[in-house]
Order: C-alpha cells, then structure tokens, then sequence
C-alpha cells in the first residue's frame, strides 16, 4: 500500500509533453509510479477532472527575514509554490555584524518595501557568517522549502564597514574577502549571488545599493568564486546602461566558469536598452557560448494603491500630508467627509520634497489616469484602455481625480486601483508571448514576500493559469503544458534543482491538483499580520484542490493544514536515479 495515492487526475508532468489521465503514487517523500490501476493508499486523494502538476518553484522571491520567523510561508504558498529562492537583487540579512543590522533592515525595507519594524522584531539574528545563517533557517520546519542566494549588499557592508558608501570603490584585498565570503556561502548550501545596479533600488535613506556602482572586475572576481565551488547562478537587477556594457562581462563570467548568469528582462523607464535590445544582446552571448538567462514576468509590474497602501495618487496633496501621521480611524473618517474630499480636490501636487531622479513616475503615480485601472471583483490584469481611471470617469461624467478619490473610498475605504509602471509600454502583453516560448527565458520576478504595500505578485503562478492559459482575450494563450514546464522544470533546472519540476518515478513529491475551472486569484487585502503589525498586501486564490509537499499534504481547498516538511535546500539537488529508472 502507498502513502499516498492521487487518483485519476490529468497528469501535466512538466516535460511539456502531452497530459495524460493516471495515478501518481507516493511513498515518503518521492514519487513512485505514475500509471493507471494503481494500488490503495493510505491517504488518496480524488483528482478526476482536475489537473495534477508538479509543486511550482519560485526563483525569484525576497523572504529572507520571513523564513525566520513565519512556517506558512504565505501568501507563495497559497498559490502552489513548494520551493522558493530569496536573496535575490544583492539585499539579504547574511553576512552581517552586530552593528550592521540596522543598515540592513534599512537596505531591504528601501529596496523591496518590506516593513522595518516588521524585520527588526521578527529576526532574531541568530547569525553572523553566511553559514550560520542557513543554520538558523533549519531550525524552523515551514510548508515549503526555501533555498538562498548571498546577497552582495550583505557581503559588501560585511567587508567594507563604515567605507561602504555610494561609490566606494573596494581594494583588491577587499574583492579578495567578498569572494572568500561568496565561495562559503555556496559551499555552505547557497545556490548563487545576486546583486542590484539599478537606481530605482535604494535604501530606506535613499543611497544607491552597494551594487550599483561596482565593477565589472568586482563582479567577475565574485562570480569566479562560485565557479571554484562548481555551481551557482549569478542573479542581477540592472539598468542595463549602454556604458556598463554589462553583457560584456556576464558572457565571459558565464563562459569562464561555465555558470549561468540570469537578469530581469523587464519593458522599463530605468533601462537604456529596450527589452527587445536586451534578448537580442544576451542571444549575442549566449551563441558564443555564454550562458544568459532573461528573467521575465507574466503581466505588468506596477504598484496596487490604496489608501492604507505605500502609495495612492494623493499622497503629495497637502490635505493628505496634514492626515497622514494620524490613526487610520482618524483618517477614514477624514477622507469619507465630502469637505475634506473637497479641499483635497481642489489642491495641487506638492513634489518640492520628492526624489527628483523619479520625478517622471511620481506624475504619473499623481495624475497618469489614462495609465491607472480600478481593480473591480473581476480585474483582468491585461486591461485595455477602455478600463481606465480615464476612461471611466469621462463615461460617468466626473473628473478622473474625483473618480479616483470615489474608487479608493469604496469598501469602506479599502477600495484598489492598479498602476502597471514596468512591462506595460504598449497597453497589453502581447510582447511576451514569443518569450514565454524560448529555452533562453524563465518565468520569475514575482518578488514574494517583498513590496508588501505595493503588489502581491507572489500569486504569479495562479495569475498564469488563470490569464495565460484559460482566459486572455487580447491575445495569444500559451498551452497548458508549456505553462506548467515553465513555472515547474525550466525554474528548477536553472538553480541546479533536479529533483523536482516533474511528475515521475524517483522526484520529490512535490505536487498540485487543480480544478482549472475554478481556478481565479481572489481579491487582493491589506493585512497587518507581520510582526509589530507591520502590513503587507495578500491574496488567495479558488482552484487548489490539493498541494503536496515533500509526501504530505499542506493545503486542501486553499486551507493551511498544519504541516511543515518543507526545509533549507543545500547545494544542487539531484534525483535518485535508480529509483528513477525502475
């Protein structure tokens, strides 16, 4: 008899080859035969009409401080993510000195919107090397596991100190210690590095990451540090300046070592090369033998605002400046006053204290209604301009800020409207469907667990069944198969993960069965549920009939059911391949 049985689900095993309706048997932690007929199991699970795919890995997600601390490892964990990678975009918590943890939390909060107080109460900071870090990660069981990059801002603080300042420029015995740091950090379980060279990326003081402003040579001579190790992947965020020529050096760092480099490939007002200019330059690359990788994600990244959010479109009207230090009771009650709604109104932005380098998108942020969508029960996150804040309120006869101030106020002030700022140039996807048909690109980006009051795009992978493959209307649909293959296998593969992304004899156990039907993202919420009540935006989704981690079953019906076998990946994950080959 089996631990467990999924009985006759439609099996999309990752290879992106045809489904086929079988059972998938499991014993321990793996799987051990897919087929039909096949014996009882101790606990089955009823899979007809639904789809069973492999557990999505996530390789692109911010939850270092979060795997201290919380074992449900939401909201990734709600939408079939059984394995994440963090550390990514050069911000982390590992290395670091006792004196340097404030500038940390200061580093991520800035970088990817994730509350300091939140950080500063959860982590315990049981930890000062790399090494000691990924121990401390193993003392807490969670739903998922979790694999690191070492993250360059934490090497660089580590090394340089107090000299770490925008534009420092290292000595060779300092490049020589961060490689040191690197290669133990990898062979300590690290799958990669990662850095930041985009000025979009600042600390909670507004300084530029450390990355920014390194050399080629630094990052070369890190990234052969990896390359004594023998594996890792080498991950980026860049502005891609034409000066930088930054594919110059990643192909001869990926040819050198014979390593992966991976970059986000995003449509960006802070990016010189256009996103087209980006593939054709890495294809360049890789046929000399690089190996370049695009990161790309499945809609438009923007910022999702709310009143009780980091952002809205009143935030430099002076009305709203003289609420803003007040209780949100407070607030509610202001803003739901037509006097109020009128003074705010009539007032103009006040930009004299804002960012100057930004300026360009704060406009935007403030006025862009033709670019802003309201977020109804069944927002279609691929909307056409008839769906505009613009649109719509030239349909209702009102001005477009009246209209907006009306929307942010419905559900008792818990209204949504969406800004996509990045990989929305053109006012639809179309730009992505031949990407998300090339070997040379992964699906990513979904920045789990950071930019907690902006976006909630860790539910990518629903957002990819529901839109990419069942629903979109303005255009192309990618087949089931492929989809499944790029979320499960294609991510795997890149950091070294073997052992998962398929459903076959010999592979963890790491699965979902999915009503596609039923399969919606729900609507987005504020919750104030990290520590200090620090907040952050969530949504759940219907479908998920089942997920599977590791042999046990962590989520039936979209509910949490108690059991954490997930753990700390170490190091490149083969199969058991004699098992495998029965």
């Amino acid at each position: 008899m089996y631990d467990l049985v999924i009985r006759g689900g439609t099996v999309v095993d990752g290879t992106g080859g045809p489904s086929m309706v079988a059972d998938v048997a499991v014993e321990g932690d793996r799987i051990v035969a897919v087929g039909t007929d096949l014996g009882a199991g101790r606990e089955e699970i009823d899979a007809h009409g639904k789809i069973v795919t492999p557990g999505f890995v996530d390789v692109h997600t911010h939850y270092d401080g979060q795997a201290t601390w919380d074992q449900e490892m939401a909201p990734s964990s709600w939408h079939g993510v059984t394995t994440v990678v963090m550390g990514n975009c050069g911000v982390g918590f590992a290395p670091a000195r006792p004196d340097r943890h404030d500038w940390l939390i200061g580093l991520m909060e800035g970088v990817e919107d994730i509350p300091g107080t939140a950080l500063a109460e959860g982590m315990s900071w049981e930890w000062e090397t790399f090494p000691e870090y990924m121990d401390a990660l193993e003392k807490l069981p969670r739903t998922i596991d979790v694999a690191c990059h070492v993250p360059h801002g934490a090497v660089r603080a580590y090394v340089l100190g107090d000299r770490e300042q925008p534009g420092a420029v290292p000595t060779a015995e300092d490049i020589a210690e961060m490689s040191r740091i690197v290669e133990e950090g990898v062979r300590a379980g690290a799958l990669g590095f990662s850095t930041s060279r985009t000025v979009i990326h600042k600390s909670v003081d507004g300084e530029v990451v450390p990355g920014t402003t390194a050399t080629a040579e630094e990052l070369i001579e890190i990234g052969r540090a990896m390359g004594r190790v023998g594996y890792g992947v080498f991950e980026m965020a860049s502005d891609l300046n034409r000066e930088w020529n930054e594919f110059d050096w990643m192909g001869k760092l990926s040819r050198e070592t014979g390593l992966p480099v991976t970059f986000a490939a995003l449509q960006s007002i802070a990016k010189e090369l256009p996103l087209d200019e980006q593939i054709e330059t890495m294809r360049a690359e890789n046929a000399k033998g690089a190996n370049i990788v695009a990161q790309i994600a499945l809609r438009g990244n923007g910022i999702i605002m709310a009143w009780r959010g980091t952002v809205h479109p009143f935030r430099f009207r002076p009305s709203w400046r003289a609420i803003e230090g007040l209780s949100w009771e407070e607030q509610k009650a202001k803003l739901l006053d037509p006097a109020f709604k009128a003074q705010l109104l009539s007032e103009d932005n006040d930009f004299s204290e804002a960012p100057q380098d930004i300026m360009g998108l704060l406009m935007v942020v403030a006025g862009g209604w033709t670019m802003q969508f309201e977020m109804d029960d069944d927002f279609d996150y691929e909307p056409g301009a008839d769906a505009s804040i613009a649109a719509r309120a030239a349909a209702a006869g009102v001005d477009p800020a009246e209209y907006a101030y009306d929307l942010l106020c419905r559900d008792d002030a818990a209204g949504f409207a969406y800004l996509p700022i990045l990989n929305y140039a053109d006012g639809n996807l179309d730009f992505l469907e031949a990407l998300q048909d090339s070997d040379d690109t992964v699906n990513s980006l979904s920045d789990g667990g950071a930019h907690c009051g902006t976006i909630c795009d860790a539910a990518s992978p629903t957002f990819m069944l529901q839109h990419w493959v069942r629903d979109r209307k303005r255009g192309g649909r990618v087949p089931l198969e492929r989809a499944i293959k790029r979320q499960c296998r294609d991510t795997a593969l890149l950091y070294g993960l073997e052992d998962r992304g398929l459903v076959a004899p010999g592979y963890l156990a790491d699965l979902n069965v999915i009503d596609m039907e039923a399969i919606k993202l729900g609507k987005p919420w504020l919750a104030f549920d990290l520590p200090a009540g620090g907040k952050r935006l969530l949504q759940k989704a219907d479908g998920y009939v089942a997920t599977v981690k590791s042999g046990v079953v962590t989520f039936r019906d979209g509910e949490a059911q108690g059991a954490y076998p997930g753990g700390v990946i170490r190091g490149p994950q083969r199969v058991e391949l004699a098992m495998a080959a029965e």
